[in-house]
């Protein structure tokens, strides 16, 4: 079946760390992550488009700024969870190791579709950049 596919992205800064990594990855530490939204429809709108970009920046975007941004991410399988919340109200337990894997997977099965389903397009990929040299994705096809 034929689609026709847009790409937002939107960058924010957060931190986190990998609970049970055997390197750097262990460390409280932070991004400048830069988040690429792929989203697909069947059909175009009235006025021919997917959606409007406005549409993803108004949902996702904002989400992102409101839930991630400046914020640090700690598994709640984090045995530090407890106390870094105790030091920061801005630590955010989140219900997975969060990887740059682990978040793209979020945004697409559970962000996205809670955010976007009234607009009729599905998020089907986000590519999660940590640097210019390290990204990774998680895709529905």
């Amino acid at each position: 079946m034929s689609k026709f596919s847009v790409i937002r992205k939107h960058e924010i800064h957060c931190g986190h760390r990998v609970y049970g990594h055997g390197g750097k990855c262990a460390h409280l530490h932070g991004h400048s992550y830069i988040i690429h939204f792929y989203a697909e429809s069947i059909a175009l709108n009235s006025l021919g488009m997917v959606v409007d970009f406005g549409v993803i920046k108004s949902t996702v975007c904002q989400w992102l700024e409101e839930h991630f941004d400046h914020r640090m991410l700690i598994w709640t399988k984090d045995p530090l969870l407890g106390a870094l919340q105790q030091l920061d109200p801005m630590v955010v337990a989140v219900n997975f190791n969060p990887t740059a894997e682990n978040i793209a997977h979020y945004l697409v099965t559970q962000v996205c579709p809670s955010l976007l389903s009234q607009y009729n397009i599905e998020v089907v990929k986000v590519i999660v950049e940590e640097t210019t040299k390290c990204s990774a994705s998680f895709s529905l096809e």
